[in-house]
């Protein structure tokens, strides 16, 4: 690397990590530490921890630096995802420190924005580019120890007493060990595991955790169990509060090796590490790993040389972007485990998008009229049932609002009420206009679906959306047992005390029931019926998804639809996955593909969106989405985006204009 320039390093959070950290930038050969971003840039001990080093006022100061090519992030675990993402945002490479974000969410949304951008992204784990890592997973593959069946790790120290004003105590700052030092652990039996099968990592297929919240209510200690799919067990434990033995033992088959404090390898400022190999009837053998080099100096070129070459990931064994993300998945699912939530992912406090900023209403996603509504709504509707909680949902609420999106698809019966409080705490924690926004509700889902229950269900839904109407109403399924009249004077009821203030009706309902409730209501006086929320895709559903489901696909449904021109709040609209690379005629490894979608019919038509998509330039789940936009009639696609990718994904095809003539030659 002598003839390339070096990188010139800045580092925002100037703690003793940020230390270490230039350190490393001292002794390595591709990089430079040119500038320290402090909030008090005044401390007299800045100087002396970065000499040479430039001390600027504040972290926004270094992104705007044009001497800066890359920023090491070192704040608080909290700041970490808000800089990573300013700094992206602002043309840097950033290397965050671990763990590089709160949760799997939100580590997503740093490499979303690295992947736009352009520019290396990564997590700080100085220990996977260290040659004695390397070493080790060498030891594995070559099998010296046989087959490897359980591996035991842990990270564990002791502070002594409970120091609230410390930030490994303190909730706020995201404390205790499993996010600070528990992290360890899981990164490396996910890499042994994954080396077992000559992949880089691999992620577990069960995950189970305990630990202890102490009264500053953040874990203490904690363990972990976690299954692989290829059998091996790992162990794994953490702790701020009890002094553990810190031995990484990989057990296999005809034995086992041992490293102590595996994170540290052969020591920071360079030393001789030692990894123990215990055989069966055999004496102990150790190899000793000596190396001059300083250990953070490794993670400093392993980055300098992937922005060099060009790359926005390291090089395995490097922390790739999937690696990171799987292993902040295991320890979302050790947290949730115990109940260890951090104040600022509640939405008290996390009042502010990602990047710290207000989110301002966008206008990239189309409007629309929809008969029976008053406000313009967005051409295609959000749905979010599927995010743990609100720190996560917020990252795809906020995003879909900033690109222009106001249309909000809930349910009573999503996650037991989450997603309606999810969507509540949204709303208000951004002080978003009540009236800016489009909010479906859906109540009375199979067994319950009664008439009675329409008022005690919606009461209950306004209560966690923090509202007191909706703009849209489904009865959520059908009872054919129950006269139709029932349901529409329930409904009317709503409609007339304004807790419905646009057009309801129903989800998974048949045409005839429709006609009959429309019926009753014109001979009666009632408000009439007018949406609907069926599936309606590209691909006719042959086989219902769920039990009382029903699609409008077919041309019976779409001559009907056209008719009346109801609108179809569209869900499943992409055809849950059958117009991308997971469905084929050779793939019959997902049973509901097959069983709802796969028939000759739907091939044909996936077999055109593929040729219409190559001659466009896109995807055919882009194509499967334009078809939907394109019919006769109004229908509002509901789309379920479960990353930030996936949104930006979805909203994409909403420039696709299909003509009459395409959407016929599609439908074949």
């Amino acid at each position: 690397m002598t003839d390339t320039p070096s990188i010139r390093w800045g580092i925002i959070g100037p703690g003793t990590i940020a230390r270490t950290f230039a350190d490393g930038v001292a002794h390595s050969t591709t990089g430079k530490l040119v500038a320290i971003a402090s909030r008090n840039p005044d401390k007299p001990e800045l100087a002396h921890h970065f000499p040479g080093a430039r001390i600027v006022n504040g972290y926004d100061a270094l992104l705007t630096d044009p001497e800066i090519d890359a920023i090491y992030v070192s704040t608080p675990h909290t700041g970490h995802a808000e800089w990573a993402i300013k700094a992206i945002r602002a043309g840097k490479h950033v290397l965050v420190e671990k763990p590089i974000a709160l949760s799997a969410y939100d580590a997503d949304a740093i490499f979303h924005e690295a992947r736009k951008s352009g520019v290396f992204a990564g997590e700080a784990f100085m220990y996977r580019v260290h040659p004695q890592t390397i070493k080790l997973i060498e030891l594995v593959k070559s099998g010296t120890i046989g087959d490897v069946r359980i591996i035991r790790s842990s990270f564990g120290f002791n502070m002594g007493s409970v120091k609230p004003e410390h930030r490994l105590f303190a909730n706020e700052t995201a404390g205790g060990g499993i996010l600070d030092v528990g992290c360890y652990p899981v990164s490396m039996t996910r890499l042994i595991a994954g080396s077992v099968e000559g992949k880089p990592f691999l992620d577990p297929e069960f995950v189970s955790g305990v630990g202890h919240l102490g009264e500053t209510g953040v874990d203490q200690w904690a363990s972990a169990l976690l299954k692989f799919p290829n059998g091996i067990i790992a162990e794994v434990s953490c702790s701020i509060m009890a002094d553990q033995d810190n031995t990484l033992r990989i057990i296999g088959s005809t034995g086992r090796i041992e490293v102590k404090d595996f994170w540290y390898a052969s020591g920071q400022q360079g030393g001789v590490g030692k990894i123990e190999i215990h055989r069966h009837n055999k004496p102990q053998e150790t190899i000793e790993f000596e190396e001059s080099r300083w250990l953070y100096s490794f993670e400093v070129d392993a980055a300098g040389e992937a922005i060099h070459q060009k790359r926005q990931e390291f090089a395995a064994p490097g922390m790739s972007w999937a690696d990171s993300i799987g292993n902040l998945r295991v320890l979302d699912q050790w947290r949730a485990a115990i109940g260890l939530e951090y104040s600022i992912e509640t939405a008290a406090k996390r009042t502010t998008t990602i990047s710290g900023a207000k989110p301002v209403p966008g206008k990239n996603v189309p409007k629309r009229a929809i008969p029976g509504l008053a406000k313009h709504a967005s051409s295609v509707a959000l749905g979010f049932e599927f995010f743990p909680n609100f720190a996560a949902a917020s990252l795809t609420l906020d995003a879909y609002y900033e690109a222009g999106g106001n249309l909000f698809d809930t349910a009573y019966i999503y996650a037991n009420g989450k997603t309606e409080e999810i969507f509540g705490d949204w709303h208000t924690s951004r002080n978003v206009p009540r009236e800016d926004v489009v909010l479906i509700g859906k109540g009375v889902h199979s067994p319950l679906c009664y008439p009675d229950v329409i008022a005690k269900q919606l009461s209950r839904s306004l209560e966690r959306l923090k509202t007191d109407y909706v703009d849209v109403y489904f009865m959520h399924r059908d009872n054919p047992d129950i006269p139709v009249g029932e349901f529409v004077d329930a409904m009317d009821a709503e409609v007339k005390a304004g807790r419905i203030r646009g057009p309801f009706g129903g989800s998974n309902w048949t045409r005839e029931r429709m006609d009959e409730a429309i019926a009753y209501a014109e001979k009666n006086g009632k408000t009439k019926p007018g949406a609907l929320s069926n599936n309606f895709s590209l691909a006719e559903m042959l086989d219902p998804i769920w039990a009382g489901c029903v699609a409008a696909s077919d041309d019976a449904w779409k001559t009907w639809l056209n008719k009346k021109q109801m609108p179809n709040f569209a869900w499943s609209s992409q055809g849950r996955g059958f117009f991308t690379d997971r469905a084929g005629r050779d793939k019959r490894d997902d049973e509901e593909l097959v069983r709802v979608w796969y028939s000759e019919k739907n091939f044909g038509r996936r077999d055109r969106a593929i040729e219409l998509a190559g001659k466009l330039g896109r995807n055919p789940i882009h194509i499967a989405l334009a078809y939907v936009l394109a019919q006769p009639s109004p229908v509002i696609p509901l789309i379920g985006p479960r990353t930030l990718s996936e949104l930006e994904d979805s909203l994409s095809a909403l420039n696709i204009n299909l003509t009459p003539d395409q959407v016929k030659w599609l439908e074949g």
